[in-house]
């Protein structure tokens, strides 16, 4: 689902035509008012794709200086906190300039494009292009460096003539035809490729209409250090690390979301409760129902909604410190690690929807997660969170709890556990522990206690998960 650029309106009348109260006759306003040509230049703004989202990244510019847009037509691809989306014109016109490069990032709300109606009106546009705004303390470059290579690209200036100067670095890194063969790639992509050393013949692309994009640079860089890396094991010599030690890195766009929630969580007033649940008859059923292309996840996800239905304080949430909501739907979202981030996709009333839609819908959360399509309602309406280490062999941890909701449970290994019997024996069970991390100023002990009473009683007899 594509998003709709925010467009504000530039008048541009000239002063020599603007109607001035005068003792004219009649005749002659009216002629002048009939001289009267408005250019209309709208500014593109960054748009907010998420409620979390301060600013985007551009991915790509689908169209190009001077092209010809259409009302709902693909005009950019922008990188928010969370996913990659294609992103709309509202009006009919021209796409008269770009403001901000891509693989450069700007504020929600800042304009990234101007937009001409006619085809005459670009050049008027191309003369109103913002000026930068100032550099932050710290930032600030000396005033005598024009070279572009020594301003950074989430910082470089949208000055008509920088922008141009980086477009034609870009196009200089790899020629648009090599061989006779046309390479379809972003200007950013380009010249990424040089800096990295990576040969775009052969590369495919993920931008729109297959267009080489610079995260498909940065895949196939990355695969590249690892076939050294595994070569040189194979070889006999010692794997050195994917990384470049002692080099500082960037967060990126994701990176810097996950780092802004985790500090607003410090805010809240947290507590946590662990519990012991024997998994044998639900690792039985997992192995029953498998095929059928259930996964344990969903399992889970199903069991936890269940219980939350007997404990909707457990589902509720607190968001201005006053008064808390008890959520009307159970959102069971689920911590996903993806390259450079991590993202909770939602499986939305988990409670009502039988296990294996349950299961076939996640699987295509994760894979929309994994290419970056989630789109926002599909990410940040959950109620209660999961988040499981236990494929790593990871027994218990704590999790940190997501902003605006009220607990998040972290879920460990089934591993076997030597317990004692109900007739007084010690057998063996297969037994995995869960931590409940939750806001105490909704939630409390008891209440934790409870709910985690009956999600161990629904695990340990899952006859009603498969309902």
């Amino acid at each position: 689902m594509s998003r709709l650029l925010q467009t504000t309106f530039i008048p541009t009348t000239p002063a020599s035509l603007r109607r001035h109260s005068t003792g004219a006759p009649p005749l002659t306003r009216i002629r002048t008012r009939t001289r009267v040509v408005e250019s209309k230049i709208r500014e593109i703004f960054m748009p907010a794709l998420s409620s979390t989202m301060t600013e985007g990244k551009i991915v790509s510019w689908v169209k190009s200086e001077g092209d010809k847009l259409a009302k709902g037509e693909s005009v950019v691809v922008v990188e928010s906190d969370k996913a990659d989306m294609d992103v709309e014109s509202f009006y009919d016109g021209f796409l008269a300039t770009i403001i901000v490069p891509e693989g450069s990032s700007a504020p929600v709300g800042s304009p990234i494009a101007l937009l001409a109606e006619s085809e005459d009106e670009i050049s008027i546009a191309q003369s109103q292009v913002p000026s930068p705004a100032p550099a932050a303390a710290g930032e600030s470059k000396p005033a005598s460096s024009p070279a572009v290579e020594d301003v950074s690209p989430v910082n470089i200036s949208s000055s008509a003539a920088v922008i141009e100067a980086v477009a034609k670095l870009g196009s200089a890194a790899h020629p648009a035809s090599e061989g006779g063969k046309r390479v379809v790639a972003s200007p950013y992509a380009k010249k990424l490729a040089k800096d990295l050393g990576v040969d775009l013949r052969g590369l495919s692309g993920s931008g729109p209409s297959g267009r080489i994009v610079a995260k498909d640079v940065e895949a196939a860089a990355a695969a590249a250090v690892s076939a050294a890396v595994s070569g040189g094991a194979a070889a006999g010599k010692p794997s050195a690390p994917g990384v470049e030690l002692g080099k500082t890195v960037a967060f990126t766009t994701m990176q810097n979301a996950v780092s802004r929630n985790m500090v607003e969580s410090l805010a809240v007033p947290t507590f946590r409760v662990g519990y012991s649940i024997t998994t044998d008859a639900l690792d039985a059923l997992y192995k029953k129902i498998k095929s059928k292309g259930v996964t344990m996840t969903a399992l889970l996800a199903k069991a936890t909604a269940l219980a939350l239905v007997q404990h909707p304080v457990v589902n509720a949430s607190c968001r201005d410190g006053k008064s808390f909501t008890y959520n009307s739907s159970i959102n069971i979202a689920v911590a996903v690690a993806i390259d450079g981030g991590l993202i909770t996709p939602v499986l939305q009333d988990a409670d009502k929807i039988d296990i294996y839609s349950l299961s076939r819908k996640w699987k295509e959360l994760v894979d929309k997660a994994r290419a970056k399509q989630l789109q926002p309602q599909e990410y940040n309406t959950g109620t209660f969170t999961l988040s499981n280490l236990g494929m790593f062999g990871t027994d218990r941890f704590d999790a940190i709890l997501p902003p605006g909701t009220g607990a998040i449970m972290g879920v460990g290994a089934s591993i076997p556990t030597v317990v004692a019997t109900e007739d007084g024996r010690i057998g063996k069970k297969n037994q995995m522990q869960v931590n409940v991390t939750a806001d105490h100023r909704i939630i409390y002990g008891a209440d934790l206690a409870s709910f985690l009473q009956t999600l161990a009683k629904i695990i340990e007899d899952p006859k009603d998960l498969t309902f």
